[in-house]
């Protein structure tokens, strides 16, 4: 078992606070910032992912359709949709390193809304993150990040990244 380093700990941590923070933000280009190249996003229920269904609310599996979301959320709904604001809370709660050097990673999450017209928050959706990272250069970056939600059945439209 390789030991991790605290530095390395430090760059997945704020790694996923630069994600969540481009998610409050709705900075959709910051979002996409957090993902390399090869970048895949997945938002999927528990059940699905636990019995390995390709069926997910969200499925962006390289890095064009990431660019593709960002396109989706500026762009096409910027007009269209009913639009909230989010407040993602996270708990890092392990961190492995894989022979190849990445870094696996997972974190809880639990994320509230509030909609803009009845300025009522409600809970959006519970889960973890599950995370295949790159560290190289000094920056952290998502290889994979799939949020893996804990239910089946969301209170709302999901129009943006968990």
């Amino acid at each position: 078992m390789n030991k991790i380093s605290a530095d390395a700990i430090q760059q997945i941590e704020q790694l996923n606070r630069d994600y969540i923070c481009a998610l409050d933000a709705l900075d959709m280009p910051a979002w996409l910032a957090c993902f390399n190249k090869q970048g895949q996003y997945t938002f999927i229920a528990e059940e699905n992912y636990r019995r390995n269904f390709p069926i997910a609310f969200m499925l962006d599996d390289c890095y064009e359709r990431l660019q593709d979301r960002v396109t989706q959320v500026v762009d096409i709904q910027s007009d269209s949709t009913e639009h909230y604001q989010t407040r993602h809370f996270t708990q890092l709660t392990s961190v492995t390193v894989a022979d190849d050097g990445r870094y696996q990673a997972e974190f809880n999450y639990s994320v509230y809304y509030t909609r803009s017209d009845t300025k009522k928050t409600q809970l959006l959706c519970v889960g973890r993150y599950i995370d295949l990272i790159d560290i190289s250069n000094a920056s952290a970056s998502y290889i994979d990040r799939k949020a893996v939600t804990d239910t089946n059945v969301l209170p709302r439209y999901v129009a943006y990244p968990v």
